[in-house]
């Protein structure tokens, strides 16, 4: 599912010629989430992202951290620095400019192998849509993802862009314990854990490539706005690419930077 809603109170919005009318939230005393839609849209999320790229420039004073999502920028402040009207004043002020704006990005080419033990639901996702799992991975690998947040756990990359033939709602029955790796899908979304974890998503098959990985500069493997491809390969190839990872290669392949 998509990001949960920030915590708010006092919302305040603002609408400008060019984008629509976003709302300055408060989460806490020390947060301010700037909220751009409600919805999964590249266009919002490229919003977001313009409008985080723009205050990692600009050092407002009181900013301490961003943390990006599909729809909204969380800005966590020191409340003893921070001037929220200012910072209102500002984001309004820079709001034209990011209708337009881009941000640099990446095409990865990962690796998965999917079915048997590395996707253990393939074959009811193929069933459950009168597919074959053969027809699964071909609509699945042939899509063009978005990332659009990293979050709930380190290297736990939310993606968009799934063959809407293939959405799945989640499991009623959630694992509680699902491999690091594993490349999955629920509902409209699809995704890469970083880390093994409980899950509800259907697990078509799993990447030898480690997306968090915290000795490694940047420890995350993909960011917000990179695109993502995914490579058929056979469960024979597994064993080496794992060892490659964990050595701190990052298997996963730069096609476009």
């Amino acid at each position: 599912m998509a990001a949960p809603p920030e915590p708010a109170t006092n919302p305040s919005t603002f609408l400008t010629s060019k984008v629509q009318p976003i709302r300055f939230l408060d989460a806490g005393d020390s947060a301010v989430v700037v909220e751009f839609g409600d919805g999964i849209d590249a266009a919002i999320n490229a919003r977001v992202l313009a409008l985080d790229a723009r205050l990692q420039s600009a050092t407002l004073a009181g900013v301490v951290e961003t943390v990006p999502t599909y729809r909204s920028l969380m800005v966590q402040v020191d409340p003893f620095a921070f001037d929220r009207a200012g910072f209102e004043a500002w984001v309004i002020a820079v709001l034209p400019a990011l209708a337009d704006a881009t941000i640099a990005a990446k095409r990865w080419r990962v690796p998965v192998v999917y079915g048997g033990a590395f996707g253990i639901d393939l074959d009811d996702v193929a069933a459950r849509h009168s597919l074959t799992p053969a027809q699964v991975i071909e609509r699945h690998a042939a899509a063009v993802y978005r990332v659009y947040m990293i979050g709930f756990m380190p290297g736990f990359t939310y993606l968009g862009g799934l063959d809407p033939t293939i959405a799945t709602p989640r499991r009623l029955d959630p694992r509680t314990k699902t491999p690091a790796g594993s490349v999955s899908i629920g509902g409209i979304q699809a995704l890469v854990a970083g880390q093994e974890m409980p899950s509800g998503w259907h697990l078509l098959g799993r990447t030898p490539a480690i997306t968090f990985m915290a000795r490694r500069n940047p420890p995350v493997l993909f960011a917000p706005g990179d695109e993502i491809t995914f490579e058929p390969i056979g469960a024979d190839k597994w064993p080496a690419l794992e060892a490659a990872a964990r050595a701190g290669e990052p298997i996963a392949e730069v096609v476009r930077a």
